[in-house]
């Protein structure tokens, strides 16, 4: 169980509408791909990070099982965009 405080820090730091990129999956059976990205739609009090991915799923991450981190908007211009 994730301590009080930590909750709080990633309720403070990833609120509703933060841009976020997986890093890696623990242990899901249909893990969301490494490297997407998503917006966060909330927090809940046991400390799981809620993201609708950009391609099109939806799943909590578990900040003590997953590896993800905060991207800017600034990060994603700098990116070069794929053309089909």
């Amino acid at each position: 169980m994730m301590s009080r405080g930590r909750v709080e820090f990633y309720k403070e730091h990833y609120p509703r509408g933060t841009r976020v990129q997986l890093d890696s999956m623990g242990d899901d059976p249909r893990p969301v791909p490494p490297g997407t990205k998503g917006t966060v739609v909330a927090v809940d009090d046991i400390g799981t990070v809620f993201v609708n991915f950009d391609n099109g799923r939806s799943l909590g991450i578990c900040p003590e099982v997953d590896s993800f981190h905060k991207i800017t908007e600034q990060t994603e211009i700098q990116e070069p965009k794929m053309s089909m």
